[in-house]
């Protein structure tokens, strides 16, 4: 990588009014998100950028410069901020470079990076990792976003509230001009990704997205690509990790010149769904080092006599136990086709038992990886032990009252046991299984 100005001074990376670093937080948390200084001393040739909007590039000759120069006016005239503006030159083969190069000498706050090998995501990761702005962003050299839009993108990260921004062409109340081919492919790229990855977010790939740098420096590491779906492999990570994510609605105008190859960045875009569901199925990511601390407030932390984590665990228990108890009475519906109701009870008990601590395991006690899981299964089953005895004892005694009873009565007399079972198997879970003290304090606070 090669820079035709750093346009680096001041603090370092993520540092605080002192110079100290701030980027982590106790016990390997984020640290809280606070609310940037909105005025800085220092003389404005030395001041860090509060913002470093970077644009990628390749072979962009033709649009660069009125990109950049439209961009440098938008933010001097309303940006209430420092900032700096890097074009990412991707291995560009045309006079790009030269463009970029030109530019950095002409404009103050403009630098060029150039990059010897193809790739948004590359571009993206390099530059931001690199960068000692507290706020990164990108927009596409195009310019199809509006860029009244981008002081909204950023102000929620500026302001603490939020550790990522995306525009959103497919928010309500956002208004789009683009041909049909592409508004289809689009709504169902995000239609994909809801049902596969149960993404939250509207829009994956608009080109007007921004980030914390402290997210960044953690969030970056765990992305793969290094192409167009960098963009949702970074949404979806920080989704999971329970990040927030704030929704701009834009005003977009498609660019007809556009050399984005629809066929091929939707194959690699799908095989990137793949790789990266399965990764989240079987916990190999640590999200768990994007934790922040519950509220971002210090009111939260001082609050004493309260149990933390316990009101989340009930809720996310209920949600499982919920969906298991439906799988179950599936599984015994179906396994009752063929067997007596012992058999048929015992089967779907055993399999939505394996189920339901696996997901209690993931979603409601946050342990992610793989170890231990071998021995929490073993200790799930001990509760499923438990459970099978309350609801066979209830069947056995049901069988002996009433000699024939009807599939619905056996279907209400489970039901009944189920809920018993199911408060003893919660307290088992907290307390035996994933006890507080084998979860660290950024999942309990999470």
């Amino acid at each position: 990588m090669t820079t035709t100005d750093s346009l680096r001074s001041g603090p370092g990376p993520g540092s605080g009014p002192d110079g100290c670093s701030n980027r982590g937080g106790a016990n390997g948390r984020l640290p809280v998100r606070a609310h940037l200084p909105a005025r800085q001393t220092a003389p404005a040739a030395s001041r860090v950028p509060v913002l470093d909007v970077v644009v990628p590039v390749y072979n962009e000759e033709k649009d660069l410069r009125p990109c950049v120069l439209r961009l440098h006016d938008h933010l001097a005239r309303t940006f209430p901020y420092a900032f700096r503006i890097t074009v990412a030159d991707n291995a560009s083969t045309d006079s790009t470079p030269a463009v970029a190069a030109a530019l950095a000498a002409e404009l103050a706050g403009v630098r060029s990076v150039r990059l010897e090998e193809k790739g948004r995501g590359r571009a993206l990761r390099t530059v931001w990792s690199d960068s000692d702005a507290p706020v990164l962003a990108y927009t596409d050299v195009d310019l199809s976003t509006d860029l009244n839009a981008l002081l909204p993108l950023v102000a929620p990260l500026i302001s603490g509230h939020s550790d990522l921004a995306i525009g959103s062409r497919l928010a309500r109340s956002a208004r789009v001009v683009r041909g049909s081919k592409r508004e289809f492919v689009s709504r169902a790229y995000n239609l994909i990704l809801r049902s596969s990855l149960a993404a939250g977010f509207s829009d994956a790939q608009c080109g007007f997205k921004a980030i914390r740098s402290e997210v960044a420096e953690r969030l970056l590491p765990m992305v793969e690509d290094s192409g167009w779906f960098f963009d949702t492999e970074l949404l979806v990570l920080a989704e999971r990790a329970g990040l927030r994510i704030h929704e701009v609605p834009v005003d977009w105008i498609d660019d007809p010149d556009s050399t984005v190859h629809i066929v091929r960045t939707a194959t690699e875009d799908l095989k990137g769904v793949w790789r990266v569901g399965r990764a989240l199925a079987v916990g190999a990511l640590p999200l768990d080092r994007l934790a922040r601390p519950f509220g971002d407030d210090p009111r939260d932390r001082a609050l004493t006599g309260v149990e933390r984590g316990l009101a989340r665990q009930l809720i996310g228990f209920c949600a499982v136990g919920a969906l298991s108890t439906l799988f179950y009475l599936a599984l015994y519906s179906l396994f009752r086709l063929g067997v007596g109701p012992q058999l048929a009870n015992g089967g779907a008990l055993l399999v939505s038992a394996v189920a339901n601590t696996a997901a209690n395991r993931r979603l409601t006690f946050g342990v992610r990886g793989r170890s231990g899981a071998v021995r929490h299964q073993a200790q799930g089953l001990v509760v499923f032990a438990i459970g099978l005895a309350l609801t066979s004892g209830s069947l056995a005694a049901l069988g002996a009252a009433t000699g024939s009873p009807s599939h619905s009565t056996e279907l209400a007399v489970l039901i009944t046991a189920n809920l018993a079972a199911t408060v003893l198997r919660f307290l088992l879970l907290r307390a035996w299984v994933f006890p507080a003290r084998a979860c660290s304090d950024s999942e309990d606070l999470r």
